[in-house]
């Protein structure tokens, strides 16, 4: 058996500390040079960020660090829910509050990256208020954390276990991204440029919304809607009136519920009358109407597919910040309208009725559906549409599943095999306990 070392993680690695070049210099800011702050460790392997430095601004008030660097964060307010840690895949500069691994040289980069994987609750738990609702990880204490170090060969081989899963995941992603792009362009194409099959048979004719093809109407989006309501909250415990458990999907649950991802989706207590009046249901589509932040404008919206109840084991309601619409299938359909919310979105025209009270973006739902308009083509084109669309939906859920499947089972495998309970093959091919 492999002998592991029993260390300090400070023994294993070298921090490097980031920065922010000044904002009031332009020539730093807008070239190609990724720079990483908090809002850029949403993902396990960082390819871009959403701001960029010049190689000018790179040298002076920060630091640039190569591939498969190892960040984390180590202050903001999301470390009193997350530890954020990312791998970059291209160089990178980064900012005050992350902090770079330079790991020694008896240590794989890959396997020190799911070792603090494997630790992010103990590493959460050393955290310390500093104020203003944020918290700072202490890099001393960090550092005096035991780890257990295999030779590198062993480090290589459960890395290379682990990172199998990440790439599997990786490239479900990849396609999940590719069929929800398949799915806008067909309604771009369609329904906002009129490039639809058949289109040279139709002449146009003006209406509120420009020229539309004849035999289309314009109808408010009020009138392709059956039904919505607001969301509820309950409680977190239950009591005589709040008796019954649901399923709560926040805004900010909104992206990863897209594919089905559900694990931070909180599970509460409500009334029988209010779950009964807002359950989910296949086809529904929910809107975000109050939260947002600087660059995130509320209004996001959701389709609820088959597959993403499917992740749930009970009922599912919406937030209160949230409606719950249900589409009027006989005059416009669920893909058609969820289709036209993400149009909207994109394009800014729901951005138009957000309003900002107290730090908190609120949204003018009655006014928005009242007076927005939707372009109706005839049913035979709107059936059409659906039977290519939806298929694109099914297979984004199911790959959503199948994301959390694998990384069910990686988060199993983390703990063991770091601490060594795994038997894995070696290059000659006989198993080895480790």
């Amino acid at each position: 058996m492999a002998k592991w070392q029993q260390r300090q993680l400070g023994d294993c690695l070298t921090l490097r500390s980031g920065g922010t070049p000044s904002k009031a210099r332009n020539d730093y800011w807008g070239g190609d040079i990724p720079w990483v702050s908090c809002k850029d460790m949403k993902v396990g392997r960082i390819h871009d960020a959403e701001d960029h430095l010049t190689p000018l601004g790179a040298e002076n008030g920060t630091r640039l660090v190569p591939e498969n660097t190892i960040l984390f964060v180590v202050r903001g307010m999301i470390l009193a829910r997350d530890f954020p840690i990312a791998m970059t895949k291209r160089t990178v500069a980064f900012n005050q509050d992350l902090k770079a691994a330079e790991p020694a040289d008896f240590m794989d980069n890959e396997f020190l990256f799911h070792w603090f994987r494997a630790n992010t609750y103990e590493i959460l738990g050393r955290a310390d208020e500093a104020g203003h609702g944020t918290k700072r990880i202490q890099t001393d204490r960090l550092l005096a954390m035991p780890i257990s170090v295999p030779p590198l060969p062993v480090q290589r081989r459960i890395a290379g276990i682990l990172s199998a899963y990440d790439e599997l995941m990786e490239n479900s992603q990849r396609r999940i991204r590719l069929l929800e792009a398949m799915a806008r362009v067909l309604y771009r194409e369609w329904f906002v440029h009129f490039n639809f099959p058949g289109d040279e048979k139709h002449s146009r004719v003006a209406s509120s919304l420009g020229e539309i093809p004849k035999g289309w109407e314009v109808k408010p989006l009020e009138s392709l809607m059956a039904d919505h309501i607001g969301g509820g909250w309950g409680k977190d415990a239950p009591d005589e009136d709040y008796s019954q458990p649901a399923w709560v999907i926040r805004g900010t649950d909104i992206p990863n519920a897209r594919c089905s991802q559900v694990s931070s989706v909180p599970h509460r207590f409500h009334t029988a009358s209010n779950l009964r009046s807002r359950k989910l249901a296949v086809g529904d589509i929910l809107f975000e109407v109050s939260g947002g932040s600087k660059g995130q404008p509320v209004g996001r919206t959701l389709l609820i597919t088959p597959e993403l109840l499917s992740a749930f084991d009970g009922d599912v309601i919406c937030a209160s910040f949230c409606k719950r619409i249900r589409p009027n299938a006989e005059s416009y359909g669920s893909e058609l309208l969820y289709l036209s919310f993400l149009e909207g979105y994109e394009s800014g025209e729901i951005e138009q009725f957000q309003v900002q009270s107290t730090g908190i973006a609120n949204f003018k739902w009655t006014d928005y559906i009242s007076k927005t308009d939707r372009v109706i083509p005839p049913a035979p084109l709107r059936s059409r549409f659906r039977k290519q669309v939806a298929p694109l939906f099914t297979q984004i859920a199911t790959l959503g599943l199948q994301i959390q499947n694998l990384r069910r089972t990686r988060d199993l495998l983390l703990p063991r095999l770091l601490s060594g309970q795994v038997e894995i093959a070696p290059k000659n091919g006989r198993e080895t306990k480790l």
